[in-house]
């Protein structure tokens, strides 16, 4: 059975009168492309004043990850959000395809690993200045930072545990992560499957999967982006120098679209059971069956929803308007 009324409840986050769903993106932002375009979609949203994009956390070890994140928002008109990153790393090295390209290519302030927040650090920051039950997590990348949050103890910031500050603060998490109803999936398995089986076994809150079959299927950065976006923009750059607009699965876009009034002409959930993982990362949903403290659902197309439709809407999203 689909959850209809959790799906409703969902995207009616960002229609409730004057009301901004307050969001932390943490992104992995190396690897593959779709992290630019999901916070450019986030960015978006913001200057239509359905989101306030509170931080961005990159749990990567991309040396020029952070920076890049910190270019997008700038280039937005968004300097001041605050970047979160694992700085606990023995070492940091440069294999994406774009991120240092963007980075030095559009201006922003944070190039030093100092300049940044330690990733936990942040989540804690921004939860204990945040109203009870107000927080929506989005995770497009893998949890080592989501495991430190939770992990961690009372402090300055605040008198409350990691996972009671999440009880306290957040109202729910996106995970882009997994493969439904079976499978293995990158951001479960590499390259910390530990911290998904932590995470998954101490969050609490209502969560919702997007899984890579879904992603799979949607595929944006085409030359529909290529035609609509001026070439200095960095979703432009990111995209033509990943693969010079062959198109890319929106694997992570799906977790921000489901902020989108929209999201229900496009999807639906299933939520009659719950996601176990495995201690290599793989998982399965256990159809129909019950776990305390577990409010699991996975995103599924609508049947007869064209994915190219939903591909046009993500593409649409960070086009900017067209000057008169």
């Amino acid at each position: 059975m689909f959850h209809k009324l959790f799906l409703s409840a969902l995207i009616l986050l960002a229609s409730v009168c004057n009301a901004q769903v307050r969001v932390i993106l943490d992104a992995d932002l190396d690897s593959d492309v779709d992290d630019v375009q999901a916070l450019a979609m986030l960015h978006a949203y913001r200057q239509a004043g359905l989101v306030d994009l509170l931080g961005v956390v990159v749990t990567s070890d991309d040396s020029y990850s952070f920076a890049c994140a910190d270019a997008i928002n700038t280039f937005y008109g968004q300097p001041g959000i605050p970047i979160g990153f694992l700085k606990n790393q023995d070492s940091l090295r440069s294999f994406s395809k774009y991120t240092r390209q963007v980075a030095e290519e559009f201006p922003h302030a944070i190039t030093k690993v100092e300049q940044t927040t330690e990733s936990a650090v942040l989540y804690r920051q921004l939860l204990a200045s945040s109203p009870d039950n107000s927080v929506v997590v989005i995770t497009i990348g893998h949890l080592t930072s989501l495991q430190n949050l939770l992990q961690s103890s009372a402090d300055t910031l605040s008198e409350l545990t990691g996972q009671e500050l999440v009880k306290k603060k957040v109202k729910r998490w996106l995970c882009m992560g997994g493969q439904y109803p079976a499978g293995k999936e990158a951001n479960f398995y590499r390259p910390d499957p530990q911290s998904t089986v932590y995470c998954l076994d101490a969050w609490e809150q209502e969560v919702v999967f997007c899984g890579w079959e879904v992603g799979k299927e949607i595929l944006t950065g085409g030359t529909f982006l290529r035609d609509q976006l001026p070439e200095h923009h960095p979703v432009y750059r990111a995209y033509q120098l990943y693969n010079n607009f062959a198109g890319r699965p929106a694997w992570d876009q799906v977790a921000v679209l489901l902020l989108d009034e929209k999201a229900d002409q496009y999807f639906e959930l299933e939520s009659e059971g719950y996601v176990a993982v495995a201690p290599d990362g793989s998982n399965v949903w256990k159809t129909g069956e019950k776990k305390a403290g577990k409010k699991h659902a996975y995103v599924k197309i609508k049947q007869g929803t064209p994915p190219g439709t939903i591909a046009r809407y993500i593409d649409s999203l960070v086009v900017p308007p067209k000057k008169e």
